[in-house]
């Protein structure tokens, strides 16, 4: 037998979080893409692809019209550094 613990993913808690929950996940999504739209769309306009939007005392971060992840406020945005020779 192994000794090695168990570890639950994100994607495995969230459908956990939906299914025995009773959590609508795609209505939340469609919820918060509706309150940053508005935000993307004037990034959009001046040419950003890639924006921290602070709303409601969290930080969102997007790139390439993709929220990746949302931070507490004390917590800091971490630069992605491209490799030369890579695109995202």
């Amino acid at each position: 037998m192994s000794s090695r613990r168990l570890r639950v993913c994100d994607h495995a808690l969230l459908r956990f979080v939906e299914r025995v929950g009773g959590l609508d996940v795609e209505a939340l999504r469609k919820s918060l893409e509706g309150s940053l739209n508005r935000c993307c769309g004037v990034a959009a306009a001046i040419g950003a692809a890639e924006m921290v939007i602070v709303a409601d005392g969290l930080k969102y971060i997007v790139v390439k019209n993709v929220v990746v992840t949302v931070l507490s406020p004390e917590m800091k945005a971490k630069r992605q550094t491209r490799r030369p020779g890579k695109s995202r």
